[in-house]
């Protein structure tokens, strides 16, 4: 039986909220599951994510193949990186204290970004503003400096030409007579 990670939907109209479950690849979207892994609430910002990353890495190695929605899902949450690190145990490379230790440290890398992004997402539109025309001169400025050291690195470069003499006269005026010479 060939079994599959997907998305079961629930809630109502234009308020969805998923349950993530493993089936087989044969049943119906919303039909019976074999085991449910977590949730998935795409309407709060940042999306609320739920899953039990040890029976989805366990399912992962058994086979079941991931939809890309929760492929990216479990690539956040960290199951597909703790399946890659279970691999080296399997081959002799990794230890499984090692794979642990490797796994919380990410977690723990991982959290701080989360962080930021909710940080990110709870500012004033005025701070984003203000902080959007800060880079964006910023920016300005840096291309600013890199042109005029571009000017100043050709004209260090460029050898000093002879200059001719000015011999043309500058246009008379109207109604004035041409300078007797």
């Amino acid at each position: 039986m060939a079994t599959k990670i997907r998305l079961q939907r629930h809630g109502r109209g234009k308020r969805p909220f998923y349950h993530i479950v493993v089936t087989d690849s044969r049943a119906r979207r919303d039909g019976k599951y074999i085991e449910r892994l977590g949730e998935y609430n795409p309407l709060t910002s940042p999306a609320t994510i739920n899953v039990d990353v040890d029976k989805a890495v366990d399912w992962l190695t058994k086979g079941a193949e991931p939809t890309d929605t929760v492929h990216a899902i479990l690539k956040y949450k960290g199951a597909m990186y703790k399946k890659h690190l279970l691999r080296g145990v399997a081959k002799g490379a990794l230890s499984a204290e090692a794979v642990e230790a490797k796994f919380n440290e990410w977690v723990a890398a991982h959290q701080n970004s989360v962080l930021d992004h909710k940080k990110k997402l709870h500012l004033s539109k005025e701070d984003r503003l203000t902080k959007m025309m800060a880079e964006e001169t910023k920016k300005k400025n840096e291309r600013e400096a890199k042109r005029q050291a571009a000017l100043t690195a050709a004209e260090a470069t460029e050898a000093p030409a002879e200059e001719a003499p000015a011999t043309e006269e500058a246009p008379a005026a109207e109604g004035e007579a041409p300078a007797a010479e």
